[in-house]
């Protein structure tokens, strides 16, 4: 709950200068960025991180990462604030947190797609398209396969989940069938 309350705080906080300046997209995009690095390279993650290495090193450490990657100087100074307040280990969740900030700005809803066999782009767009209509907002879609659900496809949308999956389909007969109802 701490973690979550943390990151809440200071994606907040960046989001509302992002939004002073208009750049808060960009600022998004870097943090994203910062956070995947750091996930990328656990050695870089743990030279920042690990208290046995000099306060002033790793502080060197993340000024030279943030001048290389060339971060903007809010989300640079951001980096430091979190760095100074021991708060960098919670950059993954402040960055999560920040895109749905950003996604409920933007009218953005994210969408996990779960399909038995692979969808064509054809079949992709017509269920953004679908996806679109019931959420009335813009929906990025994340694909995966798995054939467990036998076939059809298990969308979630935020709270909202639609499943036409064969699997579910055969459970559902399955009750029916064990309650003695007529189908």
């Amino acid at each position: 709950m701490i973690d979550l309350t943390v990151s809440r705080r200071y994606a907040k906080a960046l989001l509302t200068l992002g939004q002073e300046d208009g750049k808060y997209l960009e600022y998004g995009e870097e943090l994203r960025g910062f956070a995947q690095l750091l996930e990328r390279e656990p050695e870089l993650k743990n030279a920042l991180l690990n208290p046995v290495y000099g306060m002033e090193e790793r502080r060197s450490l993340l000024l030279r990462v943030t001048e290389l990657l060339q971060v903007s100087p809010l989300v640079g100074n951001f980096l430091k604030l979190l760095f100074d307040k021991h708060r960098l280990a919670a950059l993954p969740g402040i960055s999560q947190v920040y895109q749905q900030f950003v996604d409920v700005l933007e009218n953005v809803s994210r969408a996990r797609i779960t399909a038995a066999i692979p969808l064509d782009e054809g079949l992709r767009e017509q269920l953004r398209q679908a996806l679109e209509q019931i959420t009335r907002s813009k929906v990025i879609m994340e694909v995966e396969e798995n054939p467990a659900i036998i076939g059809g496809i298990v969308a979630r949308v935020g709270d909202l989940v639609l499943d036409g999956s064969v699997r579910t389909q055969l459970h559902t007969l399955r009750e029916s069938l064990i309650k003695g109802e007529v189908v």
